[in-house]
């Protein structure tokens, strides 16, 4: 049953529930890996990861079994734990036996298909989420063929609404006979609200399909639209192993021990 944060916090004895309100409104307070600064949120105490100052507060929900999914997201759905319009949520791809305590690690906006995990794994989303962790590849069509210059712009980073974008790789997967359009595969490392779409707006060029295709080292291009499947544990554990990048070593010249002597003429 979700309770108010501040409520939670008070009960573990850590702070009274005025102080815990401090901590809250300081952005000292997660819950599944997301700051949370608004005195009205409310959560589970067995359910979610509840942490202060980086701590979890509640053992109890580390004790839960931890589930991972792996969902192909249709449009139309929306990527919150709740939704106070009433609109689809992802949560509701899996059937009702599983959806307890599971959130989406990470966001795809309304009009976004593609791949999303939902957990109960607060460690695992704060990853997904860290910009600069994991890498997301998108496929995107947009209208129109836009200038070579300009998606050089964004290969480099961009400002746009005030801010620079982390560098993006952009290549071109193929042009579309009828109407000019073009499809390009787009791996982002940073992930902002609709960054490109309107990265796209901000040249003219809008984009009118965008699916996400790869998560770090997940794909799953055989996952129906609207289907999920439970990830495997070598699938969840290989986002937590670092990635090793192989250091070049020059090989060693061979000196030749036995060098000939050259004989002087007496």
């Amino acid at each position: 049953m979700q309770e108010r944060i501040q409520k939670i916090i008070a009960a573990t004895g850590m702070a009274s529930r005025r102080a815990a309100e401090e901590m809250i409104l300081n952005g000292e307070v997660t819950v599944n890996g997301k700051i949370i600064n608004e005195l009205g949120s409310k959560a589970d105490p067995l359910t979610d990861h509840i942490k202060v100052h980086g701590k979890l507060i509640n053992p109890q929900r580390g004790e839960q079994e931890k589930k991972y999914y792996l969902v192909n997201k249709p449009r139309g759905y929306v990527s919150t734990a709740s939704d106070p319009k009433g609109r689809l949520i992802v949560g509701h791809l899996l059937p009702p036996s599983s959806r307890r305590g599971i959130h989406p690690a990470g966001r795809l906006d309304y009009n976004t298909e593609g791949l999303l995990i939902l957990t109960n794994d607060g460690e695992l989303t704060q990853l997904l989420t860290k910009a600069g962790k994991v890498k997301k590849v998108y496929h995107v069509k947009v209208k129109g063929q836009p200038p070579e210059e300009q998606l050089e712009r964004f290969r480099k980073g961009i400002h746009l609404e005030n801010k620079r974008l982390a560098p993006a790789e952009i290549k071109l997967l193929e042009r579309t006979p009828k109407g000019g359009n073009c499809w390009y595969e787009v791996t982002l490392i940073q992930g902002k609200n609709q960054q490109i779409r309107k990265m796209f707006d901000s040249i003219g060029h809008s984009v009118s399909k965008l699916k996400r295709v790869r998560i770090g080292h997940l794909a799953d291009d055989k996952l129906p639209v609207g289907q999920y499947r439970e990830l495997k544990k070598g699938e969840v554990q290989r986002f937590f192993t670092p990635t090793v990048t192989p250091v070049k070593v020059k090989p060693k010249k061979i000196r030749n021990m036995n060098p000939k002597k050259t004989q002087t003429k007496k």
